[in-house]
């Protein structure tokens, strides 16, 4: 079974090849290196050793003209003694000296002859040689390469364990990182809920101060016990006419036990009404109303109910201040508010108020469609990226540089991140 190849992208041209092929050019590389220099020692060996041959065969030929001239000269030495001798005693010795020359010629021939011998065996020798030359060289070939299928097998085995560990590295890498993607994610939900109540609160100081620039719109700050947001009505006389207390929650459930809370905050601040300004109404209530004694509105619909509590305080202070001592008539007026007539009005009141709010809120929600849908593409769009980026850092490791943006926080930041939680 072929062991899958790994590819690396070079990180300055950017091309891609593949580590074992990498791997074997570099071993080929050295191998053919290694023969190459056994191949030039052996030649400078059979340099060497023809050297030392021709060496002798000059030698060898030296010798034998020198023995040629040299017997030439003898016997031309010895033809003029015995030209000299014949002169003395004619024929006496001239056989004898002539068998000697003969011998000494003989001699002289055997001699040139054992030196020709000796150069056909140097030349043998040259020949043997350069055949054990050739059959080193075969010999080398063949180890080379079973060598190289050995050390090909050797190395293909060993990359083949490093890269299944470094794809477990790499994948308990990503799942490292997706789970600490999924945690910052958690957190940051659990902030953006947090965020988005300060944000309706915010909002809904700021309408009153808009709407209403005579009264004085007080916010409770954080850690203090009461309302979000007290708003005191005043009239044209700038005389105080009672308080509205509102509370603001966004979150994905109602609780009844925020109604017994704010009436506790509306007997303590001496408010007239209170209001709980909710995304997630009662399960018995599917639009604006009062239970319990608190009004209970979303953040659209107290747009309107502000207007209509406000000037419900501003005509019950101008009764108190016209019929002041008359006790029966206070008592009808109250029981009037307190009445389902009143009641009925303001519903009334706050329904033409939200039908003018119809059209835009549809063209808010359809907007808030479009806005969600795009806000998941590109969330898509940066998980992937995510992902992307883990895995090529995986693979390249330092050779890729960093992001900030997709990496751990320094300790420093990790302390403050944990002070802030606290």
């Amino acid at each position: 079974m072929s062991n899958p190849k790994t590819q690396i992208t070079c990180p300055n041209c950017g091309h891609r090849f593949y580590a074992e092929e990498a791997l074997e050019k570099q071993i080929l590389a050295k191998l053919e290196h290694d023969y190459q220099q056994k191949a030039a020692r052996q030649v400078e060996l059979l340099n060497q050793q023809r050297a030392v041959l021709e060496q002798e065969k000059q030698k060898l030929a030296k010798q034998l003209l020198d023995q040629d001239h040299l017997i030439k000269h003898k016997v031309e030495e010895e033809k003029k003694q015995l030209f000299d001798l014949a002169r003395v005693k004619a024929e006496e010795g001239v056989a004898q000296r002539l068998r000697a020359l003969e011998e000494e010629n003989k001699s002289r021939r055997e001699e040139n002859l054992k030196l020709q011998k000796m150069e056909v065996e140097l030349l043998k020798r040259e020949n043997q040689l350069k055949e054990e030359q050739e059959r080193m060289q075969i010999e080398i070939d063949k180890r080379l390469l079973e060598e190289q299928s050995t050390i090909e097998a050797k190395v293909r085995a060993a990359e083949a364990e490093k890269s299944e560990l470094r794809i477990k590295e790499y994948e308990k890498k990503l799942q490292d990182q997706r789970k600490l993607v999924e945690e910052m994610k958690r957190r940051a939900e659990q902030g953006s809920m947090q965020m988005q109540g300060e944000v309706q609160e915010l909002a809904l100081e700021d309408f009153l101060i808009r709407h209403f620039p005579f009264d004085q719109i007080a916010q409770v700050p954080k850690g203090v016990r009461g309302a979000d947001v007290i708003q005191t009505v005043v009239d044209s006389m700038q005389r105080e006419c009672g308080k509205i207390i509102f509370e603001s929650k966004r979150t994905k459930a109602f609780s009844n036990d925020w109604i017994g809370k704010l009436k506790a905050d509306q007997i303590e601040q001496g408010a007239e009404l209170a209001v709980i300004v909710t995304e997630a109404m009662p399960s018995d209530m599917s639009r604006f109303g009062e239970k319990e004694g608190v009004w209970i509105c979303s953040f659209p619909e107290v747009k309107s109910l502000a207007f209509v509590l406000r000037e419900m305080l501003l005509r019950t202070q101008s009764v108190k201040v016209a019929q002041e001592n008359k006790g029966d008539k206070m008592e009808m007026i109250y029981r009037y508010l307190t009445g389902v007539e009143f009641k009925q009005r303001v519903e009334a009141i706050v329904d033409g108020f939200s039908e003018l709010r119809t059209e835009l809120d549809r063209e808010k929600n359809a907007m808030q469609r479009l806005w969600k849908m795009r806000e998941k593409q590109i969330e898509k769009i940066i998980n992937n990226t995510i992902d992307m980026y883990g895995s090529v850092k995986g693979i390249a490791g330092s050779s890729i540089e960093n992001i900030p943006s997709l990496e751990l926080p320094q300790p420093d930041e990790n302390e403050e991140f944990d002070k802030d939680r606290g």
